[in-house]
């Protein structure tokens, strides 16, 4: 209690300092152009914004094509993408300030994903490519007022392409590339990635069919590095398609029909340094509903709505028979969200909504059954957010949430977000946000469940400043603090458990942009995490920079540097004891070519280009030196 009312007496100190200030400012902020959907859930100018958020374009994914959601996710100041340099079957996390992958919530056009099939509905970020992407938008911090209770860390906004306003238009890409550990040094092309989209509008219509398709084979999941003999390849194939369909009723109410379907299937191994050519599973995700949005007088009201089904199923050597044990989960859930964004003046608007949600879990296993009618839950969800911007460039977005969650009664979450412009170029932010974490369907039910489980409560306070000169150079740089109680672990690998003590996460993120020199551009990210404890290979140091130039005609060339520092993991399901983790680091070379601009594009790109050796998670393999090339056509 007393580190909360520390928190909120900075936050009054900082609300009064900015009102006296106010009185003596007598310059006009210049309104930016650039606006961002995540913060509010509406258009909102960046420069009104108490959060760092992070903005990746359609001109930057133009630049990044043949890469994935999660390498382009893992170069960016205060994201760790765990599983990222491994196989490609592995599961990738998103673990922002210290949390976990289920406490960063991913948005595809506004619609939360996750998977109630899974053990913490964590969204799978192998599901996601970059060639149907229009842009991306990342709000590291807690935002679980306007949110929910899977945006504790922060949100993943993914906006899909926007249709051509012709009649008709053709995006196909195809890439291929190698597939090797440091050891190998094959050519072999094992890593093959093709995707075709269809898109275009008439009168009020407009469309967009996208499938891609991936066969990625070459190495072994598990590290082969204390065995005798050389470990088997694992494959991995997934198949993504979307199909949206819009209409235009007038200039202000849209309607938007969409259908996500994803299938992968691929093998796996026994675990750490263990082979196995037995384990193979198969992933599905079905995902339709609908938006729609309707402009009115000083207002906008949205409504988006839709229906997942997960189901994976895998099949498992177990040595104790000899035989091979088979696994089947399925998830479904349902969400709807109605919110209303309304304008009382160009300073002052409310934001209020409801949201609804349902999710069940089905589960045969050889350890024993769950039954959906057993394994569900539903929260229903009022909120409301006000947003006033003075134009003495005080600014202030505070929120209550009141959790109504079926099993675990009210919980009331809530948080206060001020920032000021001090002047065109020094922006102050700061806020403090609380955050409601329920225990999944199979952290209740499975057979490591535990029906006993408490949810966690999470608590997270921020502060820092946004300084920029132009557009040629801008540093952001946040102190975080997070407390979580109750946090939810498998410490004995028997049964689900409450945490006895509260867990802190600190740190730092900073990011410094340079474009001085014309046609050459430079970023620099830092982040330091500092977590009480730890099970989650959550590097304290993480550095990045890029250097990216155009000065050739047609021409993009980047170099990306990473260095991930020394790591203290206890393995508590191996030796039982602390192991230190070498720090390491990773170079990266992509460069493309307009053949002809805006139609036809040849990109290539060259990864770990040392072939340094490290490990990311013990006893799996880490990718070495390995190249891809492809071709992008539009017509």
């Amino acid at each position: 209690m007393k580190k909360r009312s520390f928190y909120v007496s900075v936050i009054c100190m900082f609300l009064i300092v900015s009102t006296l200030k106010a009185q003596e400012k007598t310059e006009k902020v210049e309104e930016l152009k650039e606006v961002v959907l995540v913060a509010t859930k509406f258009a909102i100018e960046k420069e009104k914004i108490g959060k760092v958020i992070y903005q990746i374009k359609a001109e930057d994914l133009v630049n990044l094509q043949g890469k994935t959601v999660a390498d382009v996710l893992d170069n960016l100041a205060g994201i760790q993408i765990n599983g990222n340099n491994s196989s490609a079957g592995k599961n990738k996390s998103a673990f922002v300030r210290g949390g976990r992958g289920y406490q960063t919530l991913v948005l595809i056009d506004g619609v939360p994903l996750s998977d109630p099939s899974g053990i913490n509905n964590e969204f799978d970020l192998r599901l996601l490519t970059i060639s149907q992407i229009e842009s991306i938008e990342i709000m590291n911090g807690a935002a679980s007022t306007l949110y929910g209770s899977g945006a504790a860390t922060g949100v993943i906004n993914i906006k899909l392409k926007e249709s051509e306003k012709k009649s008709i238009s053709l995006h196909y890409q195809v890439s291929a590339g190698t597939n090797n550990s440091q050891k190998e040094n094959s050519i072999n092309l094992l890593d093959f990635n093709q995707n075709i989209a269809l898109n275009g509008s008439l009168k009020k219509f407009n469309y967009l069919v996208s499938v891609n398709a991936s066969n990625i084979n070459g190495l072994s999941e598990a590290s082969d590095e204390k065995s005798a003999i050389k470990f088997e390849n694992d494959k991995f194939q997934p198949i993504n398609s979307y199909v949206r369909m819009g209409y235009n009723f007038s200039n202000n109410w849209s309607v938007t029909l969409f259908n996500n379907y994803d299938k992968d299937v691929y093998d796996y191994d026994g675990g750490a340094f263990t082979d196995s050519d037995i384990n193979k599973g198969k992933n599905t995700q079905n995902r339709f509903g609908l938006t729609s949005n309707f402009k009115y007088n000083k207002g906008n009201l949205k409504l988006v709505a839709s229906f997942n089904k997960n189901e994976r199923t895998f099949d498992s050597f177990n040595a104790w028979t000899n035989g091979v044990d088979h696994f089947e989960y399925e998830g479904e859930s349902l969400y709807a969200d109605v919110v209303n964004d309304y304008k009382f003046s160009e300073k002052f608007q409310l934001i209020t909504g409801v949201n609804f949600q349902d999710q069940n879990n089905k589960t045969s296993s050889p350890y024993g059954n769950i039954d959906e009618s057993v394994a569900n839950y539903n929260t229903i969800d009022p909120y409301f957010t006000v947003v006033y911007n003075s134009t003495s460039g005080f600014n202030i977005n505070s929120g209550v949430r009141l959790n109504l969650h079926s099993e675990y009664g009210n919980h009331l979450v809530y948080n206060v977000n001020p920032s000021y412009n001090f002047s065109n170029n020094l922006r102050l932010i700061t806020s403090y946000s609380t955050a409601f974490i329920a225990p999944s369907t199979y952290q209740l039910f499975s057979q490591y469940g535990n029906l006993d489980l408490k949810p966690e409560e999470d608590s997270a306070f921020e502060a820092g400043f946004i300084y920029s000169i132009k557009k040629e150079i801008e540093l952001n740089t946040v102190f975080f603090y997070r407390e979580i109680s109750n946090a939810i672990i498998l410490p004995d690998y028997i049964t689900y458990q409450n945490a006895n003590k509260t867990i802190n996460a600190k740190g730092i993120e900073s990011e410094l942009k340079i474009d001085v020199i014309k046609d050459v551009n430079f970023k620099l990210g830092y982040t330091y995490t500092n977590k009480s404890a730890d099970f989650d290979y959550i590097p304290k140091n993480k550095f990045t920079a890029m250097v990216e130039t155009t000065v050739l005609k047609n021409t993009y060339l980047s170099l990306n540097f990473k260095n991930i520092s020394q790591r203290t993991y206890f393995d508590q399901w191996g030796t039982g004891s602390n192991i230190e983790l070498a720090a390491y680091n990773l170079v990266d070379f992509y460069g493309s070519y307009s053949i002809i601009k805006n139609k036809i594009l040849v990109f290539a790109q060259i990864n770990n280009i040392f072939n340094n050796g490290y490990v990311e998670t013990i006893g799996y393999t880490t990718k070495g030196r390995n190249f891809k090339i492809g071709l992008d056509f539009k017509f």
